[in-house]
């Protein structure tokens, strides 16, 4: 029979791999100093883990956790485009701060489960721009171009190659070319019909209409998606 895992054991081998990866400056940290580090054995580290690879799984996870207890603290700003001024700061401060962990969580193909959360309130915080009619691209696009822009921003901050206002001037080239400007949002002119299908996409999802079945439904936000996509 396969001995329980002791989370408290777990979470103390996981800490101590994050301390030494911090301390190695993202160098190479083997598993035996690990395992002094937490005062386990090897096959302890082994039964939580499986291989290093685990471990590693696992203090990513960690930095997750970490990065998303400084996501749930965001306190809203009372203006969208600005709630997402506000995330792209706090997301590039955490890499800058937490470099070894950062790079371990977006500059390795590590895509633990609690990653899928940070990317929802990053949906979110894009949707809630879209139903404030000043998103010029579909929602999942957005979210895309701000993902991979503040990650890339980020790992280059780390690697020392980014100059002092890199990520302000980035964050608001891909602001300019995803949003429309709080002035704007509501003239004719400017909002086309691409952003009203972005907008009415994002309050269908918040709220379904319940007078459409599922196929429709689905059927309708194809269309908005089509229209939306149009625009680009």
């Amino acid at each position: 029979m396969t001995a329980p895992k002791d989370p408290d054991t777990r979470a103390r081998i996981v800490r101590a791999a994050a301390r030494l990866l911090a301390e190695a400056g993202g160098g190479d940290v083997s598993t035996r100093a690990v395992c002094a580090a937490a005062g386990v054995g090897a096959p302890t580290l082994y039964h939580h883990f499986g291989d290093k690879a685990g471990l590693l799984d696992a203090v990513a996870a960690h930095g997750f956790e970490r990065y998303l207890a400084s996501k749930r603290a965001q306190a809203p700003t009372g203006d969208p485009v600005d709630d997402l001024r506000q995330g792209w700061d706090v997301h590039v401060e955490f890499g800058r701060t937490h470099p070894e962990l950062y790079t371990l969580m977006y500059g390795t193909p590590r895509h633990p489960p609690i990653a899928k959360e940070a990317h929802a309130i990053l949906l979110g915080l894009v949707e809630a721009v879209a139903r404030a009619g000043r998103l010029r691209v579909p929602v999942g696009a957005a979210a895309g171009m701000i993902g991979a822009a503040g990650a890339g921003v980020t790992l280059l901050i780390i690697s020392g190659e980014g100059g002092a206002d890199l990520s302000e001037r980035t964050r608001e080239a891909v602001l300019a070319a995803i949003t429309v400007p709080a002035g704007e949002a509501g003239e004719e002119a400017v909002s086309s019909a691409a952003q009203r299908a972005v907008a009415l996409r994002a309050a269908l999802r918040a709220d379904p209409p319940a007078r459409l079945s599922g196929p429709e439904a689905a059927l309708l936000g194809e269309w908005l998606d089509r229209i939306a996509a149009g625009g680009r």
